[in-house]
């Protein structure tokens, strides 16, 4: 089940995504995808409305709203090995603001303060329930569903920086979307990033170094997750620069794809 946050005529609500999106993007399909608007969210039990409205006719906003994004950083040995760094023993976490996150079609802003931003195509786990102390065995249960994530980095920043607090939090750093999808099976997914429809990063998460549950057995050991929070699960290698003007998307399989422009900081 694919759920995506929207507004339509200054209304915000979930809806349940419904149609083939990639075949009516290749025109291939008789009827566009629809949204069936749900009865009140989506971190408890909820009814389907019956009211749909087309998806090309709303405005996708960030498939949710978190209290907090908690990244990991250098969970794929090649991406670790393209910057120079060693792969860290234990999964290497740091939190970007919920004030970095954007949604799809939303503009990434480059920041004043940087001359080298970089994009960083991750799988996102969304959190579907307050939890603390998770045993492996019940990950699976505290968890909402996937969707795609752009880890923008100031580059120069975090290597001058020895907090990455500026360098990675930065207003709009964080795309998430376009939906989040609540049914796969994350072990072995196929992630990609574009800019400007070249390729830049290809990968699978079954080269993560430390699986999901790796991830969320070692957070919750420290803090207590709530529904909507967001862990970044780490990026394949290929990272590289984004300019003013460049379209980057980041598509990963069974999901979709996220596409933002980047503009300059007004």
């Amino acid at each position: 089940m694919r759920i995506a946050r929207f507004s339509i005529d200054g209304n915000v609500a979930f809806g349940v995504v419904e149609g083939d999106v990639e075949a009516a993007k290749a025109g291939t399909a008789g009827g566009g995808p629809v949204l069936d608007i749900i009865k009140g969210h989506p971190f408890a039990e909820f009814e389907r409305s019956g009211q749909k409205v087309p998806l090309d006719k709303v405005r996708l906003l960030p498939p949710v709203l978190p209290n907090k994004v908690v990244a990991v950083g250098r969970n794929y040995a090649e991406h670790a090995a393209e910057l120079g760094n060693a792969v860290p023993e234990a999964p290497f976490a740091f939190f970007k603001p919920s004030t970095s996150v954007i949604g799809p079609g939303d503009a990434i802003a480059y920041p004043s303060f940087s001359s080298e931003v970089h994009h960083e195509a991750e799988l996102a786990v969304v959190i579907g329930r307050m939890c603390r102390e998770v045993p492996r065995e019940r990950v699976k249960d505290v968890i909402l569903g996937y969707t795609c994530a752009n880890d923008v980095t100031a580059r120069d920043v975090q290597k001058r920086e020895k907090q990455w607090a500026r360098a990675k939090g930065f207003d709009t750093s964080c795309p998430l979307g376009p939906w989040v999808e609540t049914e796969l099976d994350p072990a072995d997914l196929g992630i990609m990033c574009t800019v400007n429809g070249e390729q830049r990063q290809l990968g699978r998460t079954g080269e993560m170094i430390h699986s999901i549950e790796d991830l969320i057995v070692n957070l919750t050991e420290a803090m207590t997750l709530l529904p909507g929070d967001v862990v970044l699960t780490g990026t394949p290698a290929g990272v590289g620069p984004l300019n003013v003007g460049d379209e980057v998307a980041v598509t990963i399989e069974g999901i979709g794809t996220l596409t933002n422009k980047v503009i300059k900081r007004g």
